[in-house]
């Protein structure tokens, strides 16, 4: 209940950038039905001493099918290597999705939230499907090219009727990017 209920603040967030999102900007920036858009984002983390440490990279590939509704594919990355007392462990994973986001503003700033579907699977995790709500902003330094930051919440589950129960195990996944339409 408590996840489902920081998911309901996130989404409110959205609400007041939306209103500030419509008063700024230009309407020449951003996409337009039938652009496609690509990103990559990056995130990393080590110990104080660097001797343990994690890297990952994100891309999208998505397709607006109207100028706020974009339907795409998601490709996740990620690696550690944590040293022990008398060993290192390192780990690769990877997660592919598609996701589909809904954009509430037309300038540039665009609040958006959407939904993913896919895998995850490699060392150092069980291999199993996902559900994904999201919640994010991009925000257009050029006509075409934009920063990009998102929070996913991430439920797993090997069976649709393990899903429902999955969902207060989930996990959070943090994005900051850059991307651009053509």
């Amino acid at each position: 209940m408590k996840k489902f209920v920081g998911l309901a603040l996130c989404a409110a967030c959205v609400l007041p950038i939306t209103a500030i999102a419509q008063q700024t900007g230009s309407s020449q920036f951003g996409p337009v039905q039938g652009d496609r858009e690509f990103s990559i984002s990056g995130s990393g983390s080590s110990d104080k001493k660097f001797d343990s440490g994690s890297f990952g990279l994100v891309a999208d590939l998505g397709w607006h099918l109207t100028e706020p509704l974009v339907l795409g594919l998601r490709q996740s990355v990620n690696y550690a290597s944590i040293e022990g007392e008398s060993v290192t462990d390192d780990f690769w994973n990877g997660a592919t999705r598609g996701y589909v986001d809904y954009h509430f503003a037309f300038n540039r700033l665009r609040p958006f939230l959407g939904a993913s579907l896919g895998a995850i699977y490699g060392d150092g995790v069980k291999d199993s499907a996902f559900a994904g709500l999201e919640t994010g902003i991009k925000y257009y330094v050029q006509q075409k090219t934009y920063l990009l930051a998102r929070v996913e919440y991430q439920w797993f589950f090997n069976s649709s009727s393990d899903a429902d129960d999955a969902f207060d195990d989930g996990a959070w996944a943090y994005t900051v990017g850059v991307g651009y339409n053509f």
